[in-house]
């Protein structure tokens, strides 16, 4: 153990000399005073990694220099010593973020036990995450060796998702390298399940797994069947691990009542899966019944206008007859406008709010440098995704759903993966430009590389023309055309992209919640 250096504050101090001589023999270095402007001092000369504060001293009380060291030093860990229980007293102690508190008398062990919960806490977690992750890790593979059903490629990507985040949290070292291997290996046979699977489903939507097109009638009206109104929040290029760590923030509003994953449709694109998620159709489908709503990859504009007309075409296949709202938040002062007008929302049994914000960081990471420093790798993206949460006005009409009571279902349309492998093609100008799949005649591609649908009709994708095909990247992997290739491979390797094949983007949170 390296030198931990102990602050022990009491005017009792001698009466202590046992627990003292306990703790240097555990290797702990022990500096005491009587009192509370000692103690002030003791901070502002030297460095010491924990403070044992006795709350009741002549002079300045343990509040009074608690108040004082935090001043000084914000970061240090204090250790509130009473011998009051009252709550008053420990509402102001904790208010004043001790990091502990212990009731006198104390005893050695109940000492070492805070030492080691305030300064040993992240070592151990990191030794049993790594341990817990080395007896997991043995079972993930014999699983990736198996034919898995879709149910349990979810439960599989649920743990892995587990992994990474415990992983992170503890700082684990080589263990996070090994788990980030076995995650390429994981999507690797992932992709393999999705091209042998994926046009199956299609063809047999009852025995499928829940999918964007059938994500309304399976999953969201049985959810309009209760009394209460409902907000269907749509995140875009939410993936499941940036839902987990936006989950906490959430959970003091809400109690999960359900959580559970879902297919997005091929291409995992927003103009081809939201349009899916509203509509109950798939894009062949939507192109051939909506025309004047659908628009093809070479179509100018927004191809994400009609959404609203989607959705009331979908209730009214469904049946449903109730009053309804869709509202599409873009930047910031469309959010505010939204909360603002919050009331005008109370009354209608379903509200639909898609918010754009995770999507445009994606593609702000793309093109911005200074996003591309921020979120440079998976933990530091999620943590951006964090940060931007917990200051947005998305949480304050969160805040405003929970007050209301009404229900909320939070979801997605696709998410999105980190792409390092760059796959060369060839298409004529009418050939799209995502980096994940590619729609157009005659191109020209190694087959061995990527899911092809050379018939789209067989996909449910609309057929430009009579050669039309689509193909899909998989796991890590992104188009580039041979054309100034190196230049484009430097552009794009290491950004986020969508539109291809991967658990990140192909699997993604349905929650249902209900207010606390």
């Amino acid at each position: 153990m390296s030198e931990v250096n102990i602050l022990w504050a009491d005017d009792e101090i001698e009466l202590l000399k046992p627990h003292i001589i306990f703790l240097e023999e555990k290797g702990y270095t022990v500096s005491t005073v009587n009192n509370g402007t000692d103690a002030i001092d003791s901070v502002r000369e030297e460095y010491f990694d924990i403070v044992f504060l006795d709350e009741n001293m002549p002079g300045l009380t343990g509040l009074e220099t608690l108040a004082v060291i935090k001043e000084e030093d914000p970061t240090l860990p204090v250790v509130m010593i009473t011998k009051s229980e009252e709550e008053s007293i420990m509402e102001e102690a904790i208010g004043s973020k001790i990091s502990d508190y212990l009731i006198k008398p104390v005893n050695p062990h109940q000492i070492l036990m805070s030492l080691k919960k305030n300064l040993d806490e992240k070592r151990i977690r990191s030794e049993k995450t790594s341990v817990g992750y080395q007896q997991d890790f043995r079972e993930i593979g014999m699983k990736l060796m198996d034919r898995l059903s879709a149910d349990e490629w979810f439960d599989l990507y649920r743990k892995m998702v587990r992994w990474d985040l415990a992983l992170e949290d503890s700082d684990s070292g080589g263990m996070e390298e090994i788990f980030q291997t076995q995650m390429v290996e994981a999507n690797s046979q992932f992709s393999r399940f999705v091209s042998d699977n994926y046009l199956g489903w299609l063809k047999d939507s009852e025995s499928a797994p829940v999918m964007s097109h059938t994500l309304f009638k399976k999953n969201i009206l049985p959810a309009l069947d209760g009394p209460e109104p409902v907000f269907l929040m749509v995140i875009d290029n939410l993936r499941y691990d940036q839902w987990k760590i936006l989950q906490p923030k959430m959970s003091e509003y809400f109690r999960v009542e359900s959580e559970e994953l879902f297919f997005s449709i091929l291409p995992t694109a927003t103009h081809y899966a939201r349009n899916a998620i509203f509509s109950g159709l798939m894009p062949s489908e939507m192109a051939r019944l909506y025309p004047q709503y659908w628009k093809s990859e070479e179509e100018e504009g927004s191809k994400n206008m009609h959404e609203a007309d989607f959705l009331e075409s979908q209730l009214q296949r469904l049946g449903l007859d109730m009053k309804w709202s869709y509202n599409k938040i873009t930047n910031l002062n469309a959010g505010k406008r939204l909360n603002d007008q919050f009331s005008n929302l109370k009354n209608n049994k379903l509200n639909v709010i898609v918010y754009n914000f995770v999507d445009m960081l994606s593609h702000a990471r793309t093109d911005m440098e200074v996003i591309k420093e921020l979120a440079d790798d998976e933990a530091a993206y999620r943590s951006i995704t964090q940060s931007w949460f917990d200051h947005s006005s998305l949480l304050d009409i969160m805040k405003k759903i929970s007050e209301s009571g009404a229900r909320m279902i939070v979801t997605t349309d696709h998410g999105t993966v980190k792409v390092e492998e760059p796959l060369k093609i060839v298409g004529d100008r009418s050939t799209n430009s995502n980096l994940r799949y590619k729609t157009g005649r005659n191109l020209n591609y190694n087959a061995k590389d990527v899911f092809e649908v050379k018939n789209p009709q067989d996909a449910f994708l609309p057929k430009s023309n009579v050669s039309s095909a689509f193909v899909f990247a998989k796991e890590k992997q992104f188009f580039v055309y041979p054309n100034n290739y190196n230049h484009f491979v430097k552009l794009y390797r290491n950004t986020f992209q969508h539109g291809g094949i991967s658990m990140q983007e192909m699997m993604i949170p349905y929650v249902n919640l209900v207010p606390k």
